[in-house]
C-alpha cells in the first residue's frame, strides 16, 4: 500500500482516474460567472489547474489561458483531453512562469490551502501580483476553518465507487490523518478492484482565517475588492476577490 504525497495529482494511475472520482464541478461556475460577466476577463492563468477542467472550460468560452501545475501526471491528463491545444500548459510554479500579463488569475478547490507556510503562501501571492495587468482580479477560495470541514473526513461520509475508462471499478474515501492547529492532514486511499492494488495520496492543508488571508493579499499589494460565500458549499467557505491598483 504505497503512501504518496499529492498522489492524486503527481501518480499517473491516480492522474488518470482523477476526474472520474470528482466529477461534479459545480464549484467552478461561480468562478465563471465572476471572471466573464463581472471582469470580462479575456485572458486568465489558471494556478494549480490540474486536470484542465476550469481551463478547458474558459478556453470554450474564447478564453487565452495558461495552466500552470508542478504535477506532471495531471498535465499529461490535461493535455490530452479534447481542446486541449487551446490551452497553453506549464509544468511548474507560478513562480517559475515565463514573463506574461493576464486580465485574472484563478486558485480553485483548495488549491490556496495547499501553500501551508505564511512564505509559500505570500510568494504565490506575489507571483499572482506580477503577472496581472493594472485593474487585474485574483479569484480564489479557502474553506473556513469554524465550519471543522475535516470533521467531515470519513469514510462513512466521503466513500465513493465508479467505473473508470480502461480500469474499471474504483473506490475511493476521505480519511483524517492529524490535526495540529491551523493544519490538517489527510488520506485519500483509492482501490482498483481490476487488480486489488491501493494507493494512500497524502495531503497536508492549511485553514487559514479570513482576517489571515486577507492580511496576506494586502501584503503582497493586493485591494481586497469582496469576499463572498461559495456558492456551490454555502458556509463552508470563502470566495476571495482581490484587484491590482
Amino acid at each position: 500500500m504505497p503512501e504518496i504525497l499529492d498522489g492524486e495529482f503527481r501518480d499517473p494511475r491516480l492522474a488518470a482516474v482523477y476526474d472520474a472520482l470528482d466529477p461534479d464541478r459545480t464549484d467552478l461556475r461561480q468562478y465563471q460567472q465572476i471572471l466573464l460577466e463581472e471582469f470580462g476577463a479575456s485572458t486568465v492563468l489558471d494556478i494549480g489547474c490540474g486536470t484542465g477542467v476550469f481551463a478547458l472550460q474558459l478556453a470554450a468560452c474564447g478564453v487565452t489561458v495558461h495552466g500552470v501545475d508542478p504535477a506532471e501526471a495531471s498535465l499529461k491528463v490535461a493535455r490530452s483531453k479534447p481542446g486541449a491545444d487551446a490551452v497553453t500548459w506549464h509544468a511548474g510554479t507560478a513562480d517559475t512562469l515565463p514573463p506574461l500579463q493576464v486580465d485574472a488569475i484563478t486558485m480553485t478547490a483548495n488549491v490556496a490551502q495547499v501553500f501551508i507556510t505564511d512564505e509559500d503562501f505570500d510568494r504565490v501571492l506575489s507571483a499572482g501580483f506580477s503577472r496581472l495587468r493594472p485593474g487585474g482580479v485574483l479569484v480564489f477560495e479557502a474553506r473556513r476553518a469554524e465550519d471543522r470541514g475535516w470533521e467531515r473526513w470519513t469514510r462513512e461520509q466521503t466513500r465513493k465507487t465508479v467505473q473508470a475508462l480502461d480500469v474499471g471499478r474504483v473506490d475511493s474515501w476521505n480519511e483524517l490523518r492529524a490535526v495540529d492547529g491551523e493544519l490538517t492532514t489527510h488520506a485519500v486511499p483509492v482501490i482498483f478492484h481490476h487488480d486489488g492494488a491501493r494507493y494512500d495520496s497524502v495531503s497536508t492543508l492549511r485553514f487559514r482565517s479570513r482576517e489571515a488571508i486577507e492580511a496576506a493579499l494586502e501584503r503582497t499589494g493586493f485591494t481586497v475588492h469582496d469576499v463572498r460565500d461559495t456558492e456551490y458549499a454555502p458556509g463552508r467557505g470563502w470566495m476571495y476577490i482581490a484587484l491590482v491598483p
